[in-house]
């Protein structure tokens, strides 16, 4: 049975990886050759198969990831990245720290990926960590939440996007609905999550390499003018570029160069071109040591790159198994509320594959014939999908390893406090999802 094998692929990576210490790029490998197998899939065909799980998903995150990365390091160096968060400070107060995290990460997540933004603002949580003595999940667990919810649930990130147009729903109107269940689910997690218990007593330090560990006099750090500036760049270009695509339709050299400009890697190139100058040698730094910390954030990230890629070897070989295909056949006749089964779907398939994109496009295509005839909005059964894919974030997706290298944790430390936060995020979703509807139905809309 393809979930019996899902499951014990879990079980021996958590082996090799807690019992036996072994590293995670090779452990992941490893079980991932192994599903393989079992699946059936061509012994000929395999090490392809691993290399276009890899090449995906490295393709999609290392220029973000290292772009970011650099960015990041070059403010931290610089003091930029301290003198923003000394003004979140005055402006929030030690006391509310979490809740200054919630809210930049949502008024930036709204718009772009959960790994961009994570890699803009996460140079800024280490340094709360590092200027207020907090621990780093105390400051870093709200960001991420609060990410991890506007990434999901909302469009016009890729996975609610790709339904929408599946169930011919309104962006708009979606976006306009996920807000009343995105906004108050997520930020009850963020804000709860990291008081629980079993999350208190966890304290990891921030990984060597990836933030400046000097502290910078007042005279020393640039402006908070030209600190926001770049931090907020590659923001402004990403969300002028997804208004524009939603606000817009047609072709024209001009919507090219707006989608050029406004991809995420792209933005993020001028971004460290931009910062590379406004804290180099416009304020007196060498580009020597410019180039010195982008090279620093490049061997730290070196590690997370590779496991990364072998967690989307991992997802590729699940999908090429024909397990999202089993659990496609295994539920088209199930009787249940369209909005309960468009969402069951999707959080099956995301335990089996770990892919959001896969489980959402998937399940999509399950509910869509419920759809016809029930009465329900569709922009609802939209974020339905959108929040069943979200749960049980676990180790066979990348967004996993991302989560587990920044905030040095182990394998059962990230699966405690992640897993755990995207699977509560999943049913308080629901619950919203189906307020929404009730609601609207109520007002007759």
């Amino acid at each position: 049975m393809p979930l019996l094998v899902v499951g014990i692929s879990v079980l021996i990576l958590l082996l090799l990886m807690t019992r036996l210490r072994l590293n995670g790029f090779a452990a992941l490998l490893l079980v991932a050759v192994g599903v393989a197998l079992v699946q059936g899939i061509p012994v000929a065909t395999i090490p392809d198969v691993l290399s276009e799980g890899i090449g995906d998903q490295i393709g999609d995150t290392m220029l973000t990831i290292g772009l970011g990365a650099m960015v990041g390091r070059v403010m931290g160096d610089s003091g930029a990245a301290q003198r923003i968060a000394g003004k979140l400070l005055d402006a929030f107060g030690p006391r509310w720290v979490q809740v200054a995290m919630v809210v930049t990460s949502m008024l930036i997540g709204v718009t772009m990926f959960y790994e961009v933004a994570f890699i803009i603002i996460v140079p800024i949580a280490f340094t709360l960590v590092r200027v207020t003595g907090a621990k780093l999940l105390w400051v870093g667990l709200p960001m991420s939440i609060a990410l991890s919810t506007m990434h999901s649930f909302l469009p016009p990130h890729p996975g609610p996007t790709a339904v929408a147009a599946t169930f011919h729903a309104s962006v708009g109107l979606t976006l306009f609905y996920g807000l009343f269940v995105a906004v108050p689910a997520g930020a009850l997690i963020a804000l709860t999550w990291p008081r629980l218990p079993f999350v208190a007593r966890l304290t990891p330090t921030i990984p060597k390499g990836l933030v400046s560990e000097r502290e910078f006099t007042e005279e020393e750090m640039p402006g908070l003018g030209w600190s926001l500036f770049v931090a907020l760049f590659p923001v402004a270009l990403i969300v002028a570029a997804a208004v524009t695509d939603m606000a817009t339709s047609g072709e024209s050299p001009f919507l090219h160069v707006v989608a050029f400009v406004g991809s995420a890697p792209i933005a993020l190139l001028l971004t460290l071109c931009l910062a590379v100058w406004a804290f180099g040698p416009r304020i007196g730094r060498s580009l020597t040591d410019v180039g010195a910390s982008c090279t620093s954030a490049a061997q730290a990230m070196a590690m997370i790159l590779l496991v990364i890629g072998a967690g989307g070897a991992f997802k590729n070989v699940l999908v090429e198994g024909g397990i999202s295909d089993y659990i496609k056949d295994a539920t088209d006749g199930w009787s249940i509320s369209p909005i309960v089964l468009a969402w069951l779907v999707a959080v099956i398939l995301r335990i089996a594959l770990g892919s959001a994109t896969v489980a959402v496009v998937t399940a999509s295509g399950v509910a869509l014939p419920l759809l016809a005839g029930s009465g329900v909005h569709p922009e609802v059964m939209v974020l339905a999908v959108a929040c069943g894919s979200i749960a049980f974030s676990h180790v066979n997706d990348p967004g996993f390893w991302l989560f587990k290298e920044y905030f040095n944790l182990s394998v059962i430390e990230a699966i405690k406090v992640r897993t755990s936060y995207t699977t509560v995020l999943a049913v308080l979703g629901l619950g919203g999802v189906l307020g929404v509807e009730w609601g609207l139905d109520v007002l007759g809309l």
